[in-house]
């Protein structure tokens, strides 16, 4: 069973909180690709969306949206999420994961769409950070 860590933006202000989804919580996401939205109740965000924006796996390597399926694969990047060239024109061959959630993720990053009643201190309890 897979455990996830989930990074959720709130872009009205600026915040992130760091929550986890274990268990059933988490099986929501196995299988998501990045760019779709879930409801924010796997987190304990009650009446939530949340859109997936990114993650990364058990070795660190960064989702892309653009390499599809849940496999690591070896691109060359001339920048963007995985790699930042220190020159123009430099490019790098870079081994990515894809932008679909799978048991080898670890975090996911997310971002709220579409808000509920209670404010997210309310639900979260108010020492989230």
């Amino acid at each position: 069973m897979a455990d996830f860590t989930v990074v959720v933006a709130d872009p009205e202000n600026g915040d992130s909180h760091q929550l986890d989804a274990e268990g059933q919580d988490a099986n929501r996401f196995i299988g998501r690709s990045l760019g779709e939205e879930v409801e924010g109740s796997a987190v304990g965000l009650d009446g939530y969306t949340l859109e997936l924006t990114g993650g990364s796996d058990t070795a660190g390597r960064p989702m892309r949206s653009d390499v599809r399926g849940a496999g690591t694969k070896a691109v060359l990047l001339d920048g963007g999420t995985g790699y930042e060239p220190s020159r123009d024109g430099e490019r790098k061959r870079v081994t990515v994961r894809g932008g679909e959630i799978s048991e080898e993720t670890r975090q996911i990053n997310a971002k709220i769409v579409d808000r509920g009643s209670q404010s997210v201190e309310e639900l979260l309890g108010g020492d989230e950070e």
